[in-house]
């Protein structure tokens, strides 16, 4: 979960929310307090799974959005209501940012299969066609085209 409840009327609420002490939590500013606070809400917030704190966060102003992997982001509501992801030639993948009203920004081209820049990039800092066929043969660095013992 990420928490942002700066404001005093938001962190009040989580506060609240989250059955807290307000006495115990009342130095929100006071960085000296910040170790211990973070202490107990990481210890609080692993008692319950990410979508039991989104039921019990959801639609209210404390400020929190949860965390979600890169499969989950193009599916939360908030990122389909913003229109953050698009599809394009069949990959979903990030709109472009910002977005202009008289000049809206589009996609230009495909995104690049994985790998298909890391011989480029690799020897760009510097190894030695050797050195990345190596790592290629290891395994270390997923490449456009598999290298063979042949190659």
């Amino acid at each position: 979960m990420s928490i942002c409840s700066l404001e005093p009327q938001f962190y009040d609420e989580l506060i609240e929310k989250l059955d807290l002490d307000a006495a115990e939590f009342s130095r929100q500013m006071d960085r000296a307090a910040w170790p211990a606070y973070r202490e107990r809400l990481s210890a609080l917030f692993k008692q319950k799974t990410r979508a039991e704190w989104c039921e019990l966060l959801e639609g209210s102003d404390v400020c929190f959005a949860p965390v979600l992997s890169l499969m989950e982001a193009p599916d939360h509501p908030h990122n389909r209501a913003r229109g953050t992801f698009v599809e394009h030639d069949g990959v979903i993948q990030p709109a472009p940012a910002p977005r202009f009203t008289r000049t809206p920004g589009a996609i230009q081209s495909p995104s690049r299969p994985p790998g298909a820049d890391s011989e480029t990039l690799l020897a760009e800092l510097g190894l030695s066609s050797d050195e990345i066929r190596e790592l290629g043969k290891a395994g270390a660095i997923q490449q456009a085209r598999p290298v063979t013992q042949s190659n």
